[in-house]
């Protein structure tokens, strides 16, 4: 590979004075802008034009205009100046942040972690946002939200992710199912079980909470297509299919004709913290470290039912 020559140092103060020049096409008038002299104008364009190597601007009896060179550095010029100032901007945010949007997943509860960035920082705004199971990377990535409590899966490009704990999953069946009261199930135990289907998404997300395939390789029994979270609840109480969810122990209901399983044999709930990749401030530090100290897996005694999606 080619080394590249070095870059000139430019000096931003510069660059500014000959875009004020190629605007105004008059040194006296860029000047007059400028609040400084026109002898002085001239000489630091021509500190520009020695630190470029080019001429970037030829007088004429009409005033000033851009040589080739001067037309081709003038909106990069521009574009050098919005760069620096926008990143002024986001450097001032960061160091400074006033405002953290934290979202979260269903039954996923971020509260003492909130709570804490509050204490540390009562001169911060601080909200929390629920979240669709497959609306996580899109709300980070278009900064509505600053960090995400979640389970995964979900698309991880362009985020840094940190598993906070891990959940059991379990079973949900009908009251009347032949498996309800049972100590505990395995994949076995439900091979020819239908799982309802959510069409459109995230295959990942679907192949983990229907866990197909199955490890032998056999795809996962179909089922029922559902769109809603409570549509899958129907379906299992009227003995249509049962489904997989984490964050239940076992008999634990969701509603008063379902009941839960712990399942054995299978990877659990990973609940993860995810942040946009290379973002950081200090609400943003803040509330990472409050989240892997505060937000643990819930006892038996206060678990929280959830359902996958």
């Amino acid at each position: 590979m080619t080394d590249l020559p070095p870059a000139p140092d430019l000096e931003l103060r510069l660059v500014r004075y000959f875009i004020a020049v190629a605007e105004q096409r008059h040194f006296g008038r860029a000047a007059e802008v400028l609040h400084i002299t026109q002898p002085s104008l001239s000489r630091q364009v021509r500190r520009l034009e020695d630190q470029l190597g080019a001429r970037l601007l030829d007088r004429t009896p009409q005033g000033t205009r851009l040589t080739e060179a001067g037309e081709v550095f003038l909106p990069r010029a521009k574009a050098l100046l919005r760069s620096t100032a926008q990143a002024a901007a986001e450097t001032r945010a960061a160091a400074e942040p006033s405002r953290l949007t934290v979202g979260y997943m269903a039954n996923l509860f971020v509260t003492p972690a909130v709570q804490e960035v509050r204490r540390r920082h009562p001169d911060a705004d601080v909200h929390v946002v629920h979240l669709a199971y497959d609306d996580v990377r899109a709300a980070l990535i278009d900064r509505r939200v600053d960090a995400v409590v979640a389970r995964l899966p979900f698309s991880t490009d362009q985020l840094e992710v940190t598993v906070l704990y891990d959940e059991p999953r379990v079973l949900l069946v009908p009251l009347n199912h032949r498996l309800a009261g049972k100590e505990s199930v395995t994949l076995d135990d439900i091979a020819d079980e239908p799982l309802p289907q959510t069409p459109g998404a995230d295959p990942a997300w679907t192949a983990f909470w229907r866990i197909d395939p199955r490890p032998d390789g056999r795809p996962a029994p179909g089922g029922p297509v559902v769109r809603a979270l409570e549509d899958k609840f129907e379906f299992v109480a009227d003995g249509q299919a049962v489904a997989i969810a984490a964050g239940l122990r076992r008999g634990q209901t969701v509603r008063p004709d379902i009941t839960s399983i712990p399942l054995h044999g299978v990877e659990p709930s990973h609940v993860a913290l995810a942040t946009r990749a290379g973002e950081h401030n200090r609400l943003l530090s803040a509330f990472r470290k409050a989240a892997h100290a505060l937000l643990k897996a819930p006892d038996d005694s206060d678990q929280h039912p959830y359902e996958s999606a």
